[in-house]
Parts: C-alpha cells; structure tokens; sequence
C-alpha cells in the first residue's frame, strides 16, 4: 500500500514537473481522484487547464502499460487531436479511429469518435480489455437531441474497470450529471468525482 502511494505520488510530481505552471487546485483535486481509482467530470471554461486533467490520463495510461481512448463528437476534431498526441507523444504511441481513417489502432493512445466508441463497446468489448481510461471531449453533447443517447450508452455500457474522464466547457448541470453517471457505473472506478475551478484563469490550454 505504502509503495502504491508513492508511486502514485511520484507520477503526479513528474506529471506536475512536466508543465510550464503550476496545476490548480481543481486540477490537482482531479488527479488525487484519478490516482485513487475514480472517474472525474470537469466543468471549466476555455482556457481554464481541464485538458491537463486528460492529459494526466493519458500520461499514466502510458506509465501504466494501458491503454487510453479519447473521443470527441466531430471527425475533425478527432483529427485535430489525433495530431496533438502524435506531435507531444509519437506517431508510434498514438492511433486514429474514425469512419474515414483507421491508423495504428493498438496504440496506447486511441483518438476516436463518440460514435466508433460506442461501436466497439458493441461489437467487439474485447478491444477494451487493456483500456484503463476513456476520456470524453464535449461530454456536454450527452444533452443534445437525438445524438445524446451516444453518451448515455457510454457511460452505461463501457466495461466496469474503464474510468471515464468528461470534459466540458458549457455543461451545467455538471453535478448532477456526474451522480447520474456515478449511479449507472458502479464499482471504484464508477465514482465520478464533480469538479470545476472556483477562479477561472486564463493563458492556459482548454
């Protein structure tokens, strides 16, 4: 146990060291509900840091020997990122799934649409047997009419041991949001822990 939380210690610290600023309170608060096991749902502006949430995700999928999958709603946004990852990570550790592309799909790091997600979770659930982390980009499109229903299958259909990270910038009723999806995934890895920063500050990424 002891060496547990160090470890986990130790990845938040290079995680942290690895930055230009130093993290917020709402972003550390994340992290500490990640490394405990749970799953997050971060309300904060553009611009406010909750894409650094994603990106401890991602950092200890990658330390871990995990697989992480990040979904977006939009072909081109899954595009956008899928460039990101490879320009901070390597084209070696990153894939694309989408229904135009399919590059490197075994990756550690798995950019794909809502949609192909919700796919898979169908019609193949062994792809996600080393899939630790999922992350939903917009996850405020759970509340839009009719594509929302994508989402809520998602977050009740995704295997018990993956941890969801949601992100949004507009969504309101985050906490309720977050007991819901607490309420449909069950086990350590179903809490979702609600979380927004109290002072926005801007000059940071998304």
């Amino acid at each position: 146990m002891a060496g547990t939380v160090a470890r986990q210690a130790s990845l938040k610290d290079e995680f942290a060291a690895s930055l230009p600023w130093p993290l917020d309170a709402f972003q550390e608060e994340a992290i500490e509900k990640l490394d405990a096991g749970a799953g997050v749902l971060v309300c904060a502006p553009t611009s406010s840091g909750k894409t650094v949430v994603a990106e401890y995700a991602i950092f200890r999928a990658l330390a871990e020997g995990v697989q992480v999958i990040y979904t977006t709603p939009l072909k081109a946004l899954s595009n956008q990122k899928f460039r990101d990852f490879q320009k901070a990570h390597g084209e070696k550790l990153v894939g694309l799934v989408t229904g135009e592309n399919n590059i490197n799909d075994s990756a550690p790091v798995v950019v794909m649409t809502t949609e192909i997600l919700r796919n898979v979770i169908y019609e193949d659930p062994d792809r996600l047997r080393n899939v630790s982390y999922v992350i939903l980009d917009e996850v405020h499109y759970i509340d839009d009419f009719p594509r929302g229903s994508v989402w809520e299958e998602i977050v009740i259909q995704a295997p018990a041991h993956i941890k969801l990270v949601g992100l949004s910038a507009t969504i309101g009723n985050y906490r309720e949001l977050a007991d819901w999806m607490s309420q449909n995934r069950g086990g350590a890895a179903g809490e979702q822990a609600a979380l927004t920063p109290s002072t926005p500050t801007g000059g940071r990424s998304s």
